[in-house]
Formats: structure tokens, sequence, C-alpha cells
């Protein structure tokens, strides 16, 4: 029986794409490096800041002092503007209003430092969540199935009783780690043939799709 859903946040609740893009690109640009364009980040983010960083950067310059000068110079600006490009993507917010009005308990589960998590699922749903765990000290980021557990025990749920939907095969994997229902979506950053090669037991193109994959599990 399906009681929980965990939700990836960019890419899946969140297009967020050209507000990390303008970030990231202001960063580098800074310090001498090539920017991007916005679709490149597409496969930049998901993996949190650091990694995001990373990916941008040459590839001769991809060492940590680099990178934590960029995160340095990227964070103060992200945190005042990300949510000048940032918008819930059509249909998720009454299907997350939809699920929380059925009984489902309704979750983030995000590489996105936690306080920046919290500003932006709340701007735009507000306080439907009953929990958003983003990135924390200590705790591996995904695909490592730590933090979804940790989101499970802490919501009173078994891995089994949740699924979990993003929108890249690195959250069809987390899901596939943790043990709850791998969906993968097509309205994000990433494209249907990762999420099956991860793992992906269900691909939906629209968000009340959902309703019906959670209807038929619950039979």
């Amino acid at each position: 029986m399906i009681k929980a859903v965990l939700f990836d946040l960019d890419g899946t609740l969140a297009d967020s794409l050209i507000d990390l893009a303008d970030g990231v690109n202001r960063a580098i640009a800074q310090k001498g490096f090539p920017t991007h364009e916005v679709e490149a980040f597409k496969y930049f983010v998901g993996d949190g800041i650091p990694k995001m960083i990373e990916r941008a950067l040459p590839q001769e310059h991809r060492d940590s002092d680099t990178i934590n000068e960029i995160k340095d110079i990227f964070l103060p600006y992200y945190a005042l503007h990300y949510a000048d490009n940032t918008y819930a993507y059509e249909g998720m917010p009454e299907l997350v209003n939809t699920l929380k009005s059925k009984g489902f308990i309704v979750a983030v589960v995000t590489n996105k430092e936690q306080h920046m998590a919290n500003e932006v699922v709340t701007s735009l749903y507000s306080d439907v969540f009953d929990l958003i765990f983003g990135k924390r000290d200590g705790i591996p980021a995904k695909p490592d199935p730590t933090a979804a557990l940790m989101a499970m025990e802490e919501l009173g749920v078994k891995p089994e009783e949740c699924v979990f939907i993003g929108d890249s095969g690195m959250d069809v994997a987390t899901a596939v780690n943790s043990g709850a229902v791998p969906v993968g979506e097509l309205w994000g950053f990433r494209k249907e043939d990762e999420l099956l090669a991860n793992g992906a037991k269900y691909i939906i193109r629209k968000p009340q799709e959902l309703l019906t994959i959670i209807e038929e599990l619950n039979k």
C-alpha cells in the first residue's frame, strides 16, 4: 500500500534551470572562465551545487579550491535571485494538493542545499509538504539512499510504501536503492532512455498520470 510520495525538486517540482544557469555563469565569468547556454545545465544540475559547478568549469580547472571559490560567489547571488525565473511546473501544485487531500504523505528529497530547498519549495508550494529534506552535512547526496531512507523514517513510512519521482537517472537510482517505487517523469531535464537505464518502473509525461499509477498500486 502506497502511503507517501517523495519528490525530487529541480526538474520535477520546480523549473529552476534559468536561475541556476544565471548564477553559475555569473560566477565562472567573474573568474574568467567561459559560460554555457542554459540548455547545457540540464546535464550539470542534479547532484548538488559543487558538482554542478565542477561540470561547468573547464576540465583543467575542476580542482576543489576553484570549485569552492566559484561556490562562494554563486551562493550569495543565488540566495537573492533563486526565484527570479523559477516556477512550479504546470499541473504540479494541483497534483501535490490532490495527493495531500487524499491522505497521502508528500515530501521533497533533494540534493539542493537545505535552506535553499526550503525557500524554493515554500515560495512555490507554500507549506503543503510534510517534509523537505535537502542536502545536509554528513549525509551523502543522491543516488545514495541515505537521505531518502532518513526522510521515510522521519515520516513513519516503509520504503515499499513510498513512490519516489524524479526527472533524472540519479533520482530513479535513488528510488531503486532505497526500495521505493521508481517513477521517472519527462517534463524535467533528462530523457526517457536515461530513466529506464537506471531502473524506472514507470515513466509519466504529465503530473496527473501519477495518480493513476498510485491507484493501480493500491488496488
